[in-house]
C-alpha cells in the first residue's frame, strides 16, 4: 500500500490502532532510560506517545500525513495526563528514503511489513541512526503466522523472521538481546486481526532487540 492508500485507511475510522503501545514495545523497552528515539513507520503514534510519556524525545516518522495528524490530536488529548513530557516531533517521510538524525539511543520499527529488499533498506537506515550503545527494536508479523497464526498480512512476501532481520544487518556490530518468534494472544477486533467468531486465537510475531556495539 502506498501513502494515499494508507491516508484513505486512516481517514475511514477514528483510530486504526489502539491508543496504548504495542505489548512487546512496552514489555521490552520499559526498562530503558529515556533518551532520543526514532519511531519509523509510526502510524498514529501509539508507541511514540508512550515513549514520550516516559521522558523520551521521539521523532515519529510515517508517510501518511493523516496518521500523523491523528497522532498530534492524541498527543493534545493526553497532554493533561503527562504534563512536562517532551513533545513528539511528527515527520512525514518514507521509511525507505527518510534520513533520520544520528546518535539516537533507540530505533523502533513496529509492524513495518515490506518485501525483503525494501525491508533491508529500512532496517539499515534505522540501525544506522543509532549511537554506539543504542537499542534497535523490531517487531513484525512473522512468516509462520500465515500458516500457524491468525490475522496480519496474507502476502508472504512482506512477512519475515528474526533471522532475516539479523541478516539485513550483516556486517554491522551488535549484541543480540533477544531474537526469535513470540506469541501474541488476539481477540475479535484486535488491531492486527483477531478471529471473526469472537473467540481468541494466537498470532505469531518476530521480535529483534539488539544493542549497537560499533
Amino acid at each position: 500500500m502506498d501513502a494515499q492508500a494508507w491516508d484513505e485507511r486512516y481517514s475511514a475510522s477514528e483510530l486504526v490502532w489502539s491508543t496504548g503501545p504495542n505489548q512487546f514495545v512496552a514489555e521490552d523497552l520499559g526498562d530503558l532510560p529515556a533518551g532520543r528515539a526514532l519511531d519509523l513507520a509510526a502510524g498514529e503514534g501509539r508507541n511514540a506517545l508512550w515513549l514520550a510519556g516516559r521522558g523520551w524525545q521521539v521523532v515519529a516518522v510515517d508517510f501518511s500525513r493523516v496518521a500523523l495528524d491523528k497522532g498530534r490530536a492524541l498527543e493534545q488529548r493526553q497532554r493533561a495526563s503527562r504534563p512536562g513530557s517532551p513533545d513528539v516531533e511528527w515527520v512525514v517521510g518514507d521509511a525507505l528514503t527518510f534520513s533520520p538524525p544520528a546518535g539516537l539511543d533507540l530505533a523502533v520499527l513496529a509492524y513495518l511489513q515490506l518485501p525483503a529488499d525494501q525491508r533491508r533498506t529500512a532496517v539499515r537506515r534505522a540501525y544506522g541512526s543509532l549511537a554506539v550503545g543504542g537499542t534497535f527494536f523490531v517487531v513484525a508479523h512473522d512468516s509462520t503466522n500465515l500458516t500457524e497464526g491468525t490475522g496480519g498480512p496474507q502476502d508472504p512476501d512482506v512477512l519475515f523472521t528474526a533471522e532475516e532481520v539479523l541478516g539485513d544487518l550483516d556486517g554491522e556490530r551488535f549484541d543480540v538481546v533477544r531474537a526469535g518468534r513470540v506469541a501474541r494472544e488476539v481477540a475479535a477486533g484486535d488491531d492486527h486481526g483477531g478471529p471473526a467468531d469472537g473467540g481468541r486465537a494466537t498470532a505469531y510475531d518476530c521480535l529483534v532487540r539488539l544493542v549497537r556495539t560499533g
